[in-house]
């Protein structure tokens, strides 16, 4: 059964928009104008997410959570705001808040944010059950080149106490990388801990990172751990860490350096014993050079770098992610496996995960052919992109630009014997910067 999902809004075209996002996600929802309205529904229905404004007319947001709680009502909630300040922000969260995210919000952001909320209002809480067992797959499926490749680099990586930066597309298994290296570390039995940094609201990630005191700000009624201190003799996993914010970019650097720091209103040294993985679909490097991100906390994070391939350049794979994905009662003709083979996944594997579910809610148990894909699947992305064309359908410029750069570089290795130093020097490339760049890219084997 597809998630209900109730909206809250004053606002008649953001109702509407919400909906449309969200029914195009196979979400079931149902609007309220106000919080009495939605008080009123609430009592007669049950649902899976709440998502709420902050300010309304009649009953707001952090009035609607709170009689909530009155009534024992355990309904997830995501708060939207227009403006709302860092003790409005903390209240919400003590209310029972899984999220609060500032207007406009964008699509993406909007489904990343209820999928997370869904996902998370069904798993324990992150403070007392934080191995990778308990939320994460330390399994990395998939038997290509590439994926062997990452695979090795792991079992490498894991026993050391390096730092390192996790790197791809959205929806490319990041997590699982950062949990799949925690698993194989002498921490396994420490907590792992994430904070995706483009997730929280910017006025919390100090918060968030480091807890805060009692009384620190309004609404902060109780002292509280942040994610360096749950994660203490363990891992801490920071998603997204191009997101950060650049003054918690200087804090961040501090704690990587000495181990330690404050809480939020605190005056006391904390000390702790965190192993950071860091993970970005940005180009860190790119943003150094433009003052978006601090260099020395670059090179504080990447002392190992691994690049996870998007789907598209593991196509055999994708049979395999399939049965994992599907239910047993779910099958799939030869013809079938063929389609979704071919499309090209912008969204990687996130999105065949999500492709999979569609077709079991779509079709349930039998056997699908390549008439029920291609109802589900656009026919006009369903086709393996043309070699000899630079544009692919529904892939970014930014994504395209590095499929051309790996294009020449490898035509440009080829055609200079298998070797890298003759191909940086006919690219006129430095030969440091040329190794760098194979590396992000996935370009492997060594130079002849």
């Amino acid at each position: 059964m597809a998630p209900r999902i109730l909206i809250v809004d004053d606002e008649r075209e953001l109702r509407v928009a919400f909906r449309r996002m969200l029914e195009r996600e196979r979400f079931e929802t149902e609007l309220a104008a106000t919080g009495l309205e939605a008080l009123e529904i609430l009592r007669q229905s049950t649902f899976d997410l709440l998502l709420t404004d902050l300010s309304m007319p009649d009953l707001d947001g952090l009035s609607l959570l709170a009689e909530l709680r009155e009534r024992n009502d355990q309904t997830p909630a995501v708060v939207v705001s227009g403006v709302s300040t860092v003790g409005q922000a903390m209240r919400a969260v003590r209310l029972g808040a899984l999220d609060v995210v500032e207007k406009p919000i964008a699509p993406d952001r909007l489904l990343f944010t209820v999928h997370r909320a869904l996902r998370e209002s069904i798993l324990p809480d992150v403070a007392t059950d934080s191995k990778p067992e308990a939320g994460v797959s330390t399994e990395l499926l998939g038997e290509t080149s590439a994926m062997r490749r990452l695979k090795r680099l792991i079992s490498r990586v894991a026993p050391s106490a390096g730092r390192v930066i996790i790197t791809g597309e959205n929806g490319t298994g990041k997590e699982l990388v950062a949990a799949a290296i925690h698993a194989g570390s002498p921490r396994r039995e420490g907590p792992f801990i994430t904070l995706n940094c483009g997730a929280v609201p910017e006025n919390l990630v100090e918060s968030e990172l480091f807890g805060h005191e009692k009384g620190a700000f309004t609404g902060a009624t109780n002292a509280r751990k942040g994610r360096f201190e749950l994660a203490h003799g363990g891992t801490l996993f920071l998603d997204e860490i191009g997101d950060m914010p650049m003054p918690m970019q200087v804090k961040l650097l501090r704690v990587l350096q000495e181990g330690q720091f404050e809480r939020v209103g605190g005056n006391k040294t904390l000390a702790v014993d965190v192993r950071v993985l860091a993970a970005t679909h940005r180009d860190l490097e790119r943003m150094v050079d433009q003052g978006l991100f601090r260099e020395d906390l670059y090179y504080r994070l990447n002392v190992v770098s691994l690049y996870v391939p998007p789907l598209r350049e593991r196509r055999e794979d994708i049979p395999a992610l399939i049965q994992h994905f599907a239910p047993d009662y779910l099958k799939f003709t030869e013809q079938a496996l063929q389609a979704l083979q071919h499309y090209c996944y912008p969204g990687n594997v996130r999105e065949l995960q999500n492709i999979v579910e569609r077709l079991d809610i779509l079709y349930g148990a039998g056997v699908l052919d390549r008439r029920e894909i291609e109802e589900v699947v656009p026919l006009t992305q369903n086709k393996a992109p043309d070699a000899h064309h630079l544009y692919h359908y529904g892939e970014s410029l930014r994504t395209l630009a590095k499929q051309a750069e790996k294009r020449i570089i490898l035509e440009a290795i080829a055609a200079h014997g298998n070797s890298k130093t003759a191909a940086a020097q006919a690219l006129q490339t430095e030969r440091s910067h040329f190794y760098k760049k194979c590396r992000q890219l996935g370009i492997t084997g060594e130079d002849t």
